[in-house]
Order: C-alpha cells, then structure tokens, then sequence
C-alpha cells in the first residue's frame, strides 16, 4: 500500500453569535437555534449555500434530551445542502476545538475535504427535570393498565419528589464547584487577587479596542437583535474590581470574584476547516493553517487542579511540533477564570512541576504576556461552554491572516481535561 501523504488543514474563518449572560437577552432562545444562526452566518460569509460539507462537528455541555441530534439538526435549519452530515459530540469547554481537530485529521488524510466546527450552550434554557424517584413513578404510570394500579404507582408518595432538579455543572467526583476548585488552585499557585483582576481589566480593556476598530466585523453577526456581546465592559474600572466580594471562598483567603471569573453565558459559534484544493476551487482564502492538536487530562479527584490539564497537552504538542514555548506570536490561553489563566502561566515556569508533572529537565518557561490574549478573551466575551473553542479558533484564524506568526491555543475543560492547538499563519513571516 502506498505510503499516504497528508494534507494541510486550512481554517478558512469563523463567524458567530454575539454572547450575553445567561437569562439576559437570549432567554427565549434554545441551543438549537442559535447554532442555527451561527451556522447560516458562516454559509453566508463563505457561500456555502446548497453546497454538501464534508460534516459538521459540534454540540452542547448544557443540553436537553432534545438535543441528541443538535448538528444535524442545525443543518436543516441552514442553507447548506441537506445530505451534509451532522455529528453531536462533547467535551466540555473544549468542544468545538475538539471537534475541529477530528475534522482537520479526516481533512488531512483525505476522508473528507471539508467540515465546520461548532459549538452551543445556553443556561437560560437548562433542562429542568424532576428527582429519579418521582420520574420512575412516571414511566411505571405509563405501563400501568388499571385504576389500582395507577393508583399504586403514587404509593408513599411525598410531594418533596415533584421539587424541580436543575442542572449543575459541579464535578460529581468532589462535589465542588469549578470556581470552588480554581479557587484552591488560586490558593496551591499563590495567586494574588490583584493579578488576576488586573488580567480581567485588560481582557475587557483589549476585547473593547477590538470591536472599535472593527475587528469582529465579520466575525460577529446578529442574532435575536442582538449585536454585541452584552459582558462586555468598555468603561471597567480596576479600583472598582478591588471593591468587589469574593464568590467562592468568603474567608480572606478567597480571591475569585464575579469580575475575575467568567459567567455564565449563552451563545454559539462556527468554524470553517478545509483542504487547500477545496477551498482554491470555491474562490476562498486560508486565514490560517491548523498544524498540531492535543488532548490530555489530569487526576483533580487525587487533588491535581481541575484546571490544569492544558499545561500537559501543550508540554506534549509542544514536544511534537518540536517548538519551544517562546516560539508563538500569540497566545490564547481560555479565560475561565483569571486565575486559571495565572496558574498555568505559573506552572510552566516552575523546575518543580516541570519536571514532576511534565517530565520535563527544565521549565518550559515564560512567555511574552504582550503576546497573550491581545483580542481580549472569554473574561470580557463570556464563556458559553461549549462555543468558546469556536470563538477562539475564528479569532485566532483572523489574526494570523493579518499578521504572519503562529498562534497557540489553550483551553481548559471540566472532568480535569485540556484541549490546545497550533495555528499557523497562511501568510510568510519574513525574517528582519
């Protein structure tokens, strides 16, 4: 058999949904529909219209049972061609980065030419659902066929059964919230809360200056009348921040607040991907190319911070990809939280956890913050779960198509999970 070879990954470019905090300005909406809206604006900017992809990949963290067939069924409701198939997949936070890298490896091996990554979440919508108890009482109701029998199905019923069980988004490992764990990791890095709203301040500061120069033009498109995503605060005051109560932790130890960590949030986004021949035959240009990925998880249960499986994926990518840290023009690091952001920014320096944690001789060392989230991040935009790797892939793909360099991203996810990719400019970087 001949040796196959492989096929560079273009991202061709991203469009999505404005954010807004959750129960705001999307609360009508589901994820069904804006998935749908995300996906129309990309096959509009990319006339995709009546045209077969090769698939698309995403889905939701925050879902109903509705929603088992989400992409395909966001299809239906776009232009594209309706023999296009759909795969609903999750992996937390890092959802739709996942899904673009399962789309780039069948890209590059030729099984497919094309695929848009995606991604949706809404808590204004979270499936709301009665205990077990009282829902098993349902379906033996159903399969009852007399009077007593009905009857005997609400034996020892107690009205404490019919209160409402919403979705929590804790880790049922250790019962503790994420902004709970991210606050002990705060508190294991020592993680000055100034730091970290000073992080916040210029995530919303840079996010701002982006949308004022236009940035997200092509990127952002309306949905349900909204244009702009509604976290966002130009006028952030930093004294202020410093005024704020801490959220997870009331002691003087706690640092997190609701400035310095992200909230919840709906909205949804969509990525393009394709082969340099697939796109040269529709008249479209590479903003970027995908080159490596990686996936990795951590032991939190054990006490590893939930958050902190990135700096194992981008150790390893980075191994791969045969860089060393320092060799990106910039850097997207998911802001789940500022400290988050700070830890793992922390861990890469240390000799200690280098080597322990990441078999590693020495640190993998700092990295020029000019360079780190120049856009603004999720702290500013918001953090809709499963979206935010969409966000980031379209914002990072733009930014290489404007400056020659490579990007790397970083994105954290629940289950003590990271999902980190390279991105690399489809324009040449001339040596000075």
């Amino acid at each position: 058999m001949a040796q196959q070879t492989l096929r560079r990954i273009a991202v061709i470019g991203g469009a999505r949904i404005p954010f807004c905090r959750s129960n705001t300005l999307y609360a009508d909406q589901t994820n069904l529909k804006m998935l749908s809206t995300a996906l129309s604006a990309l096959v509009s900017k990319y006339g995709l219209a009546g045209l077969p992809v090769g698939e698309v990949v995403g889905g939701a963290v925050v879902s109903h049972s509705r929603d088992w067939n989400l992409a395909k069924e966001a299809i239906i409701d776009t232009k594209l061609h309706p023999t296009t198939p759909g795969i609903t997949m999750q992996q937390a936070c890092g959802t739709s980065l996942q899904a673009a890298l399962n789309i780039g490896a069948k890209i590059a091996v030729g099984q497919i030419d094309s695929g848009i990554a995606c991604g949706s979440d809404t808590t204004s919508d979270a499936p709301i659902v009665f205990s077990r108890k009282f829902a098993q009482r349902l379906v033996a109701l159903q399969r009852a066929k007399t009077v007593m029998e009905r009857l005997a199905v609400f034996k020892d019923f107690s009205p404490g059964e019919l209160t409402p069980q919403p979705p929590n988004t804790g880790e049922p490992r250790t019962g503790l919230s994420m902004g709970q764990h991210t606050e002990l990791m705060a508190q294991s890095w020592k993680i000055a809360r100034e730091d970290q709203d000073k992080l916040a301040f210029d995530s919303h500061k840079n996010a701002a200056k982006a949308y004022a120069e236009g940035f997200h033009d092509d990127i952002v498109f309306p949905c349900a009348g909204v244009f702009r995503d509604n976290n966002l605060r130009e006028d952030i005051d930093l004294a202020k921040l410093a005024t704020l109560k801490t959220a997870f932790e009331k002691s003087e130890r706690g640092t997190l607040t609701a400035a310095n960590s992200t909230p919840l949030t709906d909205g949804a986004s969509s990525v393009l991907l394709a082969s340099e021949e697939w796109a040269a035959k529709r008249g479209l240009t590479p903003q970027a190319f995908l080159t490596f990925g990686d996936t990795a998880a951590v032991d939190f249960v054990a006490g590893a911070g939930l958050l902190m499986a990135p700096t194992v994926a981008v150790s390893r990518m980075l191994d791969r990809a045969g860089l060393t840290l320092q060799d990106f023009d910039f850097y997207e690091i998911h802001e789940a939280f500022a400290a988050q952001v700070l830890c793992t920014l922390k861990a890469w320096e240390d000799p200690v956890y280098c080597k322990d944690v990441l078999g590693k001789d020495k640190p993998l060392g700092a990295i020029d913050r000019k360079k780190l989230n120049v856009k603004g991040s999720s702290l500013a935009y918001g953090h809709p779960f499963a979206a935010t790797g969409g966000r980031i892939l379209g914002l990072l793909s733009k930014l290489l198509s404007q400056n020659a360099g490579r990007g790397l991203i970083s994105i954290c996810t629940a289950g003590g999970m990271g999902v980190t990719a390279i991105l690399e400019s489809a324009k040449v970087k001339v040596a000075v």
